[in-house]
C-alpha cells in the first residue's frame, strides 16, 4: 500500500463512523435499531453497520461511563476528523513515504473514554508500520470492529494489525498510555525500546471575566463531556481575584442533567461527604463541586479553582507546570467548547507521534 491508499481507507472509515454520530434510541433499556445508511461500495456494509451497533451497545453495558451520548460523540468526533482534507493536511509536512522499514509498534491503550487510543492506532498504520494492540478491558468492544472494517476496505492492512490479550511480544517500539503509577511500570518495562509513555494530564481553563454566556455554556462541555474522565477535560479553572462565581455556575447549568447518571451521582455524594467531614469550604450547585486547590487532577464531579491577580504571572506559572497540563482552554488558547474535539495534529502530552514513528 502506498500512502494515498492508506489515507483513502481511513477516509472511508471516517464516513463509516459518521453514521453513528447520533445516540442509539433506548426504549425499556433496549436500543432501537436504526436504518442502515446506504452508500458504501462494500457488499457486506450492512453487516458491518449491525456489528458496530452491537459493539456500541456492548460497550455501554460493559462500561456505564460509556453512555450512548458519549459513544455517539466519540464517533462523531472521529467522523469529522477523518476527512481527506484533514488527514492530508496532517501528514503532508512529514516524510512518511520515506520510512526506511516497517516496524512493529506495541500500543497499550487506556480505557477512560471511548476509542481513547484511536489516534495512536491511526498514526502507526498511516506511517506504514504494524500495530500490536493491547486494549483496556474498559474499552475493548469498538476498535476490533473498526479494524475489521478497515481491513475489508483495504486488505493490505490485515497483516499489520494484531490484538493481544496477554503479554506483548516481538515489537520494536512502544506507545503506552496510563496513570502516573502505571507509567512508572511502563518506563521500567519498556526502557530498552524507543517509546512514548503518557501519564496523567488534565486541561485547565482561564476565565478573564468578560466571557459571554454562550462561551461559559461551551466551557461546560469541556468540563462534563465524558464525565470529566478524559485528559482534555477541564478539571481546573483560573478566575480573576474578584470574579463573581455566579457567571461560571450559570454556564455549568447547561449540564445539570449529568446528576441523573448513577455513577456520577455516587461520586458527587461521596466527594461532597468527604469534603464536608473534613470541614473543607466548597461551592455547590447541586450537581458539581467547586473547590479551591493548587492541584490539577480533580475527582469526578469536582472542579478545582485558583484566583489570579496578574495574567502574566499566571502564564509563567502554567508554563512551569506544563508537564501536568494537556491543554489550556480560554479565549486566547483552545476555544471554549472544543477541548474534546482536537485536531489530528493536537498530540497528547505535546509529543509528536508521527515524528516519533517515522524516525524508527
Amino acid at each position: 500500500m502506498n500512502l494515498d491508499q492508506r489515507i483513502n481507507a481511513f477516509v472511508m472509515l471516517g464516513r463509516f463512523l459518521a453514521q453513528f454520530a447520533s445516540p442509539l434510541k433506548v426504549k425499556n433499556n433496549t436500543p432501537e435499531p436504526r436504518a442502515f445508511h446506504a452508500g458504501s461500495s462494500l457488499p457486506d456494509a450492512a453487516v458491518f453497520f449491525e456489528q458496530m451497533e452491537q459493539a456500541l451497545e456492548d460497550a455501554h453495558h460493559q462500561n456505564k461511563w460509556f453512555t450512548y451520548d458519549n459513544l455517539a460523540f466519540s464517533c462523531k468526533s472521529w467522523g469529522d476528523a477523518l476527512t481527506k482534507e484533514n488527514i492530508t493536511t496532517w501528514v503532508t509536512p512529514y516524510a512518511i513515504g520515506k520510512v526506511a522499514s516497517t516496524k512493529t509498534v506495541a500500543i497499550v491503550m487506556a480505557g477512560n473514554i471511548p476509542l481513547v487510543g484511536f489516534h495512536d492506532f491511526i498514526s502507526v498504520l498511516l506511517c506504514g508500520h504494524k500495530a500490536q494492540i493491547k486494549l483496556s478491558s474498559n474499552d475493548n468492544k469498538l476498535l476490533p470492529v473498526l479494524a475489521n472494517y478497515l481491513c475489508t476496505i483495504e486488505p493490505g492492512f490485515r497483516p499489520n494489525i494484531k490484538f493481544v490479550t496477554d503479554t506483548l511480544h516481538y515489537f520494536d517500539a512502544v506507545i503506552a498510555t496510563g496513570s502516573n503509577n502505571t507509567a512508572t511500570y511502563f518506563d521500567h518495562y519498556f526502557s530498552k525500546y524507543p517509546h512514548i509513555i503518557r501519564k496523567n494530564r488534565n486541561a485547565v481553563a482561564i476565565i478573564k471575566g468578560d466571557e459571554t454566556p454562550k462561551q461559559m455554556s461551551a466551557l461546560a462541555d469541556d468540563v462534563f463531556r465524558y464525565f470529566g474522565l478524559g485528559c482534555r477535560n477541564v478539571s481546573k479553572i483560573y478566575i480573576p481575584d474578584q470574579y463573581n462565581l455566579d457567571h461560571f455556575f450559570n454556564g455549568m447549568f447547561a449540564w445539570k442533567k449529568v446528576i441523573n447518571n448513577n455513577k456520577y451521582i455516587n461520586n458527587y455524594d461521596y466527594n461532597k461527604a468527604v469534603y464536608l467531614m473534613s470541614d473543607i469550604k466548597l461551592f455547590d450547585n447541586e450537581f458539581m463541586l467547586l473547590k479551591e486547590d493548587l492541584g490539577y487532577s480533580s475527582p469526578i464531579s469536582v472542579v478545582f479553582y485558583e484566583r489570579y491577580k496578574d495574567m502574566h504571572t499566571l502564564r509563567d506559572q502554567l508554563q512551569k507546570q506544563k508537564q501536568h497540563i494537556q491543554c489550556i482552554v480560554s479565549s486566547d488558547d483552545v476555544p471554549f467548547g472544543v477541548a474534546q474535539s482536537p485536531a489530528l495534529s493536537d498530540y497528547a502530552d505535546g509529543v509528536d507521534t508521527i515524528d516519533f514513528l517515522i524516525r524508527l
